[in-house]
């Protein structure tokens, strides 16, 4: 099989879908590997790199497009890319279709078969390939939100662990998934006052017996958020339904009760975001204002530390790549049902019953997919 790797185009976005190590591997199982020419150097991959590992280089984006079996991305292809991919072509890739009716009309009229990192599961439940961005992500959070904090850039102007004699910043997650649990730790460790929200009980017991007394945590219902919310200088949006699209958690009225310049820093964003206010921005332009309320919503937010993010993603997308082009796309799928799970479009029909629902389509179930 011919694997195609193209550079990210998405703004800001330096990551990029495979490393030499992984290309190297790719190759010595007997399958080709074709590889834009630059589509590293954002990661700090060079040519030569990728060259010296056994991929061939294309000058172009489409000629990868053209040419590959297998599309292997990072973010969801841009409108350009889209109209590029044809039937019978894989992609793999991040899609976050719930919230994007045009990439999921898109990737229908392509007839591409698309399956989507964030779906893939594992036997624990858990989303393996959405859990190494997530933990980026959750550990960027803080950071970003603490320099957001800062009065210059808009916020209120506190520290996120304080002073002697000075409290440090409120800070509150909603959510304690691996972006909420992990963004606690790191906005614990800048010495501020952290608190979660889930509704899990089973979650919330696991991270009280984990993380102790670093920070606290509280059951997630409409009266504890609105509480905490408004008490805080900094509110970590880290809610996730794996496919579909957020649900808005915090409403444009509460932010009138919150401290004027306080941070909002919304993680699911690429689903749709958790505050009715939110809206995708840029890493070049990352921040907006609402009723005095500084909004941070960059759309790919791992792509900030795209050395970190590219090896984190490759090493926990490699052996599904691999299944997919050892076995084919419907053999790998049949024989893992938690990659089938990845599957989101195929033949130009939708796969996710999540997808569906968001956007009102009808759906096929992914194994009658595999039969087509």
């Amino acid at each position: 099989m011919l694997i195609g790797c193209p550079k990210e185009i998405k703004p800001q976005e330096f990551r990029v879908g495979l490393t030499p190590n992984a290309t190297r591997e790719i190759v010595a199982k007997g399958h080709g590997v074709l590889f834009e020419t630059g589509a590293g150097d954002g990661a700090g991959f060079t040519d030569e790199d990728y060259t010296t590992a056994g991929a061939t280089l294309a000058d172009t984006a489409s000629d990868v497009f053209a040419k590959a079996d297998m599309i292997i991305k990072v973010k969801e292809p841009q409108s350009g890319e889209r109209a590029m991919l044809r039937q019978g072509q894989v992609l793999f890739t991040y899609l976050h279709l719930a919230p994007d009716p045009d990439q999921t009309r898109d990737l229908l009229a392509s007839g591409c078969t698309a399956i989507a990192y964030e779906t893939v599961t594992d036997a624990q439940g858990g989303l393996p390939l959405l859990a190494p961005m997530s933990e980026v992500a959750g550990r960027l959070a803080p950071q970003v939100g603490a320099y957001a904090l800062q009065k210059a850039n808009g916020g209120r102007g506190v520290l996120m662990g304080g002073v002697p004699g000075v409290g440090p910043a409120t800070v509150v997650m909603i959510g304690g998934g691996v972006v909420g649990a992990q963004a606690a730790r790191i906005a614990a460790g800048m010495g501020a006052d952290v608190t979660v929200l889930d509704r899990s009980l089973p979650r919330l017991s696991f991270l009280d017996d984990v993380f102790g007394d670093r920070f606290n945590t509280r059951y997630a219902n409409a009266g504890n958020t609105a509480e905490l919310v408004m008490l805080a200088d900094m509110v970590i949006g880290a809610v996730l339904i794996p496919g579909a699209a957020a649900p808005k958690l915090v409403t444009r009225a509460q932010l009138c009760d919150m401290k004027p310049g306080a941070v909002i820093v919304d993680v699911a964003i690429d689903q749709g975001g958790c505050f009715e206010t939110s809206r995708a921005t840029t890493h070049d332009n990352p921040t907006y204002e609402v009723d005095g309320i500084v909004h941070y919503c960059v759309a790919n937010m791992p792509g900030a530390v795209p050395r970190t993010s590219t090896l984190a993603l490759s090493n926990a997308t490699l052996p599904f790549i691999l299944a997919l082009a050892d076995k084919g796309w419907k053999q790998a799928c049949d024989d893992d049902p938690h990659l089938l799970a990845g599957l989101n479009v195929h033949a130009g029909k939708l796969t996710n019953h999540a997808v569906g629902v968001a956007l009102d389509i009808d759906v096929l179930s992914p194994k009658l997919a595999l039969k087509m």
